[in-house]
């Protein structure tokens, strides 16, 4: 078979059945009649052909031809599977997570909808593919055929865009996502974009900030250094606590507390790769991205005062933002009732927590302690496996990981059991620091740093392009617990906080929020940031 043949079999192949997705979120789109739909799918399947046969005639040569086309088609197998799947896009930010996924995200991912669908998609033309011999031709006249492949199938393709432009156009300005179904052309975009990262400014290097850090006023005569508890949620969605309205009594050991629960807050980013070097940053959504060059963040600023820190991650690692502090790994724990191989429940971050503080500087110790604990949380799709025996209070749950197979009450069941267990884990975190009020000032902040789509449109998980993400995957539940020792030391009262619970806040009051409740300060503080500053009044 001729070379040309395979570009023009394997670009229509992918052009077509493995873009189902893309069709599908056509069809759906409100407004478009069935000949629109016909017409702009057409349209958009000549484009993605076109457009493959081009990038496919640049490497059409006998000793690469076949495995860049394997390469085309298991990016577009397993592209249509999560697309179809889990109602996902492919962008910069999934990218990332993908290319940040350890082994336990990816064993959770596994099933064997995903396996057929790249047998069907991926594996059986790839047969076929490895089966076809090419016929040899002399490297002049290779040469030429790819030159006429490429310069054929630019021309049509221009030709294609600008007989049909308006229909694109049009469909293109008015659902943003859909072009970040176009597949596999979206993901091979993504990883340029990632990869030119580098050019964009020097991942190498990080900028000091903060380095004017000094402790206020109440560290001069204290009796009780603070210890502030960071909680990092995963994957919370701020509607399905109860502690924010939601009917079903998914936070009982909150209950029992005195907190105070913001119920408008949002996140920097849709998924951890995003949010988490977000929300320590002093730069905020809008910025972050833009950023001219990376610099520390807030627990180096904090570190910058001579407070004593400490990560501890029962997640797949903090993003580089504990990569200057002490931190410690869970995975690598073997605690019995809380591990089980390479995971554990959230709770085993309590397990030692006092000989770990112990093992920190004494001399920043006697300044005030900032403990940084990053949940599992409600690490989708598995979400069955986020809660103990014990703490499944709603049921039956889905117990599957390919969520479409799932029941909507099952799939709630298993999500909202999950938040169970996170209540456990805050209830505990509670009484650990109440125990620690003999020595030191506690109080706890929990955060989660993106919610989650649990079918609604359609939409499994996260991870949506920002600006076409809907509410429940930005909306993120924020907590605050004071003991009365820090409320007396700043002045910052629970009952203070609740006059504004339904104030507009967001990741980007993070950084200066915590700095505001350790009193630390530095010109990167900005005070009108700080959420709870206007209740920290003498």
């Amino acid at each position: 078979m001729r070379p040309i043949w395979l570009i023009i079999l394997s670009s229509l192949w992918i052009a077509t059945a493995c873009n189902v997705a893309l069709w599908r979120e056509l069809a759906r789109l409100p407004g478009l009649s069935a000949a629109q739909i016909a017409t702009i799918s057409v349209a958009l399947s000549l484009v993605i052909a076109l457009s493959t046969c081009a990038l496919l005639s640049l490497l059409a040569w006998r000793w690469t031809l076949k495995p860049v086309i394997t390469i085309f088609l298991l990016s577009a197998a397993f592209g249509a599977y999560f697309m179809m799947a889990y109602g996902v896009v492919i962008d910069k930010t999934m990218m990332i997570n993908t290319l940040q996924t350890d082994v336990r995200e990816t064993r959770d991912l596994l099933n064997w909808r995903m396996a057929a669908t790249v047998l069907v998609l991926a594996l059986l033309p790839g047969i076929f593919l490895w089966r076809k011999k090419l016929k040899r031709t002399s490297i002049p006249r290779q040469v030429l055929t790819n030159v006429m492949t490429l310069a054929g199938a630019c021309a049509l393709l221009v030709l294609v865009v600008f007989l049909f432009f308006q229909s694109i156009a049009s469909v293109m300005r008015n659902n943003t996502h859909v072009r970040y179904l176009i597949n596999p052309l979206n993901s091979f975009y993504a990883l340029g974009a990632v990869a030119a990262k580098p050019f964009q400014r020097d991942e190498s290097i990080t900028l000091p900030l903060g380095e004017d850090a000094r402790l206020g006023a109440s560290y001069a005569a204290q009796t009780k250094p603070p210890l502030l508890l960071l909680v990092l949620g995963e994957t919370g969605r701020s509607g399905n606590f109860a502690t924010n309205g939601y009917q079903r009594p998914t936070t009982p050991r909150l209950a029992q507390e005195n907190i105070a629960s913001q119920r408008n807050a949002w996140s920097c980013g849709t998924s951890t790769a995003a949010s988490l070097p977000c929300m320590f940053s002093n730069f905020g959504r809008e910025s972050y991205d833009a950023r001219p060059a990376n610099y520390q963040g807030l627990l180096d600023v904090l570190q910058h005062a001579g407070l004593a820190v400490l990560w501890i991650d029962n997640q797949s690692g903090c993003k580089g933002v504990c990569d200057r502090v002490p931190n410690v790994q869970t995975s690598q724990l073997k605690v019995p009732g809380l591990c089980d191989g390479d995971e554990c429940f959230d709770e085993v971050m309590l397990h030692n927590i006092d000989e770990r503080i112990a093992a920190l500087s004494a001399e920043r110790r006697a300044k005030g302690v900032v403990v940084v604990m990053h949940q599992m949380g409600s690490h989708g799709p598995a979400y069955y496996k986020r809660s103990p025996p014990a703490f499944k209070k709603f049921l039956p749950e889905c117990t599957s990981n390919s969520l479409q197979s799932c029941t909507r009450e099952g799939l709630l069941n298993a999500y909202d059991n999950s938040i169970v267990y996170t209540d456990q884990l805050l209830g505990s975190a509670i009484q650990w620091l109440k125990g620690r009020e003999s020595t030191n000032a506690p109080a706890m902040l929990y955060l989660s740093d993106h919610g989650e789509s649990l079918g609604e449109n359609n939409l499994y998980l996260h991870g949506m392009p920002y600006s076409v993400a809907p509410d429940v995957q930005k909306r993120v539940p924020w907590i605050t617990w004071l003991s009365p020792e820090f409320e007396q030391r700043t002045k910052i009262t629970t009952n203070c906080l609740k006059q504004q619970l339904d104030a507009p806040i967001s990741h980007d009051n993070y950084f200066h929020s915590v700095l505001g409740l350790m009193n630390v300060q530095t010109q990167v503080y900005k005070p009108t940031l700080d959420i709870y500053a206007h209740c920290a009044k003498p």
